[in-house]
């Protein structure tokens, strides 16, 4: 299966993780996925969407905050209390859109088992039903295609906490014994993902944490379904291995798959997917860092999978929108080296400690130098260091309209600017030859 160009060509794409969990909105900040002791990780997650199953653990302060706040009451309370009030989808897609994403994957069921549809299988137990009484999923759809953005669904195929009835997972080694593999799960999932691509026609198929074992043999007829209704969708690969059009990594976790073809991180504006309103300034990307990571990314061949997770009532937390805005903002005057580009010279976006931060990208008749934190001490001048006879130096141009030169030297090109400094990188073209 060849990849479509424009998942190639997107670079950025927008998660979304709204549900339930998003009344009680509490997880304690500990880390980074890929970066906390396992032995630690479970009993203090630092995924908001996980409250459910972190709230069981006995001696964990969820368990604690769940008590004392909440009284123990039933997880499905949040359901019914989660209100969705000031959802604007049309407001959200307009901002996406201005960040430079080009696709949006919302969460349809996640491990809890609430559907943002009227699910098959689920009764009462959806959206449509109780809390906000609305189809979220198509509200989405609609509000992402009218911005000409590609829409993709999240579904958690390897763990529901509801249909699936499992125990309460305490460490990493006992997801796969809690993970319900049974054939009714696996033919409950199965209508489900079915139901999602007939209605919706996802662009993105993304699944989560694996599929159920009684359910692997029907996997290759579930694919081929959906790219005889989506022909040019993409698909992950969360599946246990039966197929995958493109790898993903997490925060810190499976890195090791940004060296494939085709790959995807996906993370968190701070260190929870859900809104976790114990985040902090300090635990959230500054728009500078999240515009680095974007670069980063696309300069390595890969996609930014970038998420927000709304708060109960629908609004965007200020903060996450202040991180958007910010990538917007660079975006608007820099979006044409990141869209549609290549990596240029592999290896070259390394440098050693100390030196200034320096990006790559190409496209068919351009190069794209990405420049922040340059010292003052290099009074405006940095190398760059290329191969011989593959850029212009005549041709060099600040993509903000500031003055730059460019001179040969033997290592590469030396530039002189203004302001090579700031945190938010410059952009410097240059002609291919």
């Amino acid at each position: 299966m060849t990849v479509p160009a424009w998942f190639t060509d997107a670079k950025f794409g927008v998660f979304i993780h709204w549900g339930a969990y998003s009344v009680p909105a509490w997880a304690e900040p500990t880390g980074e996925l890929g970066a906390v002791d396992p032995e630690v990780w479970f009993a203090h997650n630092p995924y908001a969407e996980w409250y459910w199953n972190t709230s069981q653990i006995e001696g964990s302060p969820a368990h604690e905050h769940h008590r004392t706040v909440h009284g123990g009451l039933p997880y499905d309370d949040f359901l019914d209390a989660w209100t969705a009030e000031l959802f604007d989808p049309a407001d959200w897609m307009e901002l996406f859109a201005r960040a430079g994403a080009r696709y949006v994957v919302p969460t349809t069921k996640h491990h809890d088992g609430i559907a943002l549809w009227d699910a098959p299988g689920t009764g009462t137990r959806n959206t449509v039903r109780r809390g906000p009484h609305r189809d979220l999923v198509a509200d989405l759809a609609a509000a992402a295609r009218a911005r000409d953005l590609r829409f993709g669904v999240y579904y958690s195929g390897g763990l529901d906490w509801h249909a699936g009835r499992r125990a309460v997972i305490r460490h990493e080694d006992l997801i796969d014994e809690c993970r319900p593999h049974e054939a009714a799960y696996a033919a409950y999932a199965l209508r489900q993902v079915r139901d999602l691509i007939d209605r919706y026609r996802p662009d993105v198929l993304w699944n989560d944490i694996g599929w159920p074992d009684a359910g692997m043999a029907n996997l290759q007829d579930l694919f081929d379904h959906y790219y005889a209704t989506v022909p040019d969708g993409v698909v992950n690969d969360r599946w246990d291995g039966a197929h995958a059009d493109y790898l993903t990594s997490e925060y810190q976790a499976n890195r090791q798959n940004e060296t494939a073809a085709h790959w995807e991180q996906c993370r968190g504006i701070g260190l929870s997917f859900g809104y976790n309103r114990n985040e902090g300034p300090e635990h959230l990307l500054e728009p500078a860092g999240a515009v680095r990571l974007l670069v980063d990314v696309a300069s390595r061949g890969g996609n930014l999978l970038l998420n927000v997770g709304p708060q109960a009532d629908g609004a965007l937390p200020g903060e996450q929108r202040a991180v958007l805005e910010g990538i917007a903002s660079w975006m608007s005057g820099h979006g044409r080296a990141v869209h549609a580009t290549r990596p240029l010279e592999p290896g070259s976006t390394t440098p050693r400690d100390g030196a200034p931060w320096i990006r790559w990208t190409h496209d068919d008749r351009h190069a794209f130098a990405f420049l922040a934190d340059v010292p003052d001490s290099a009074r405006g001048q940095v190398l760059l260091k290329t191969r011989p006879g593959l850029l212009d130096p005549a041709t060099a141009v600040r993509l903000d309209d500031l003055p730059v030169r460019a001179d040969a030297v033997p290592d590469g090109l030396l530039v002189t600017s203004v302001e090579l400094g700031a945190p938010m990188p410059i952009v410097i073209r240059f002609a291919l030859l």
